[in-house]
């Protein structure tokens, strides 16, 4: 058995450069889906639960890819044929975005680009996985996080560049800025020529020889899953029990989707442990009963720090007009002004992330990959905190240093600890999988925050922030959980 030859510096950056555009697209959603719909008339209120779209595409899409790529193999390999796809559709929902002409529809079109970004998002994730060794994984990682920042910030910036250039940065009542409409446009593009460049650049490992590398992790035996009705029972209980909840107390309708959600899980670990067939589907579920210890530890790590994420999405612009800015008239020059700051912080955090990809490879040799994580995440926790203290809105740059920093380490080193204890055929699944742990929190995120603060902090979305540094420190309070990984023996050069 051979090991995995080590690639090149530039095979890296070409096989990575396709997220540059990924988040592209990815960046201009966040920093700006809020602000349409905000401007289409939606409540702040209301925010969290239209946003459900995005984490819930995500739950679906990704374990699905995943599973089919595993078992892709063809002219373009095995994972660059969703790359095309994703970016193909993801490009023509930026194009759409900026002219839906009522909520329902941007609603509809943020579920359609969440869902096409995951198609090309995960594979990445496994790509990863399987064209490099052990040792090169962090730097791969890390250079995924390099290009998600540097697009980031680019993309953030956008409808205050334009807007600087003369374009014009307010429109009538239920219109969406000029800035705006152009800024997706440049995205799409941007989107569609990089995954070109990574599609047409790169080549792939077949199968067989994936698994014939002497750095596979040999694939574990069957998973007894007869028992998996226990956790089917216990979540169909918890979940019936928060619907009653919601229905006798007249609890806030996002409430729900939690509900509904253990209630659908729950069944189907109960069918889980009563057959052996169902493809697809049971092999997901078996795999995710059955997941690797580590990968479990790991699940922890990534619940707090996505929660974390999604406050910072979906209730930045909303909390710095209104705290830092002082207005929430949505149709006001001070409120435009306000959210076209927020994508600059945006593009600052992404920025900081872009620098903080190159420092983490040198953090990684000193610390490891677990301590490493853990700074980051507490700088990410002070940097959310500090929304609180802060009302010089150009102060809060600073703040965004710490987010930086925690957004680059989520990116990377989670990957680069879960990759070395995965199989290769099952490398996309599993990374599929992985999924639901940035998914499930968006799910209890877009749940619960709305009701939170209407609860105990009279609706101000600065507390979201606040709630989100908390979670970042939990985060890095996990990572102590999960064990360091065994010094792996340099690889052969390329020939």
């Amino acid at each position: 058995m051979s090991r995995k030859p080590e690639l090149s510096f530039w095979q890296i950056f070409n096989m990575c450069f396709g997220f540059l555009g990924i988040q592209f697209g990815f960046a201009l959603q966040n920093a700006n889906v809020s602000r349409i719909f905000q401007t289409l008339g939606a409540d702040v209120g209301d925010i969290p639960a239209l946003w459900i779209a995005a984490p819930f595409s995500g739950l679906i899409v990704q374990p699905v890819i995943g599973y089919l790529s595993d078992r892709t193999w063809g002219r373009l390999g095995r994972r660059r044929p969703y790359f095309l796809i994703g970016a193909v559709l993801t490009t023509l929902a930026l194009l759409c975005m900026p002219n839906s002409p009522v909520l329902w529809v941007a609603a509809g079109l943020l579920w359609v680009m969440d869902a096409t970004i995951n198609i090309s998002m995960e594979p990445f994730r496994a790509f990863v996985g399987d064209q490099l060794p052990p040792r090169q994984r962090p730097l791969g990682y890390a250079m995924q996080s390099f290009f998600i920042g540097v697009g980031s910030v680019v993309a953030s910036l956008l409808p205050w560049l334009l807007a600087r250039f003369g374009v014009s940065n307010v429109a009538g009542e239920g219109a969406i800025p000029d800035t705006v409409r152009y800024a997706f446009y440049l995205g799409g593009a941007v989107l569609l020529l990089s995954v070109l460049w990574t599609v047409l650049s790169t080549r792939e490992y077949p199968p067989e020889q994936l698994e014939a590398f002497a750095d596979n992790v040999a694939d574990e035996r069957p998973v007894d899953t007869s028992r998996a009705w226990h956790v089917g029972l216990l979540m169909l209980g918890a979940g019936a029990m928060l619907l009653l909840a919601i229905y006798h107390y007249a609890l806030e309708k996002e409430l729900y989707l939690l509900g509904g959600g253990l209630v659908m899980f729950g069944l189907l670990f109960a069918w889980l442990s009563t057959t052996r067939s169902g493809g697809m589907l049971r092999q997901v579920m078996g795999d995710l009963y059955g997941m690797p210890g580590p990968m479990r530890r790991l699940a922890l790590v990534q619940f707090f720090s996505w929660f974390a994420l999604f406050a910072l999405w979906i209730y930045t612009t909303a909390a710095v007009t209104s705290v830092q800015y002082g207005t929430t008239d949505t149709h006001s020059a001070l409120y435009n002004e306000g959210a076209n700051w927020v994508g600059v912080l945006f593009a600052a955090y992404n920025g900081f992330a872009a620098l903080a990809a190159a420092c983490i490879p040198w953090m990684v040799r000193r610390w490891g990959l677990r301590l490493s994580h853990l700074a980051n995440l507490w700088l990410g926790g002070a940097g959310l905190l500090s929304f609180l203290l802060i009302r010089d809105p150009h102060w809060l740059l600073l703040s965004m240093v710490g987010v930086g920093f925690a957004w680059a380490s989520i990116l990377s080193l989670p990957y680069a600890l879960l990759s070395d204890n995965l199989p290769a055929a099952k490398m996309g699944v599993y990374m599929g999988i992985f999924n639901f742990f940035i998914v499930i929190p968006q799910l209890l995120a877009a749940s619960v925050l709305g009701v939170l603060l209407r609860l105990f902090f009279h609706g101000q979305p600065i507390w979201a922030l606040a709630m989100g540094g908390a979670s970042l420190v939990i985060a890095g309070l996990c990572t102590l959980r999960v064990a360091e990984p065994v010094a792996e023996p340099v690889a052969a050069p390329a020939a």
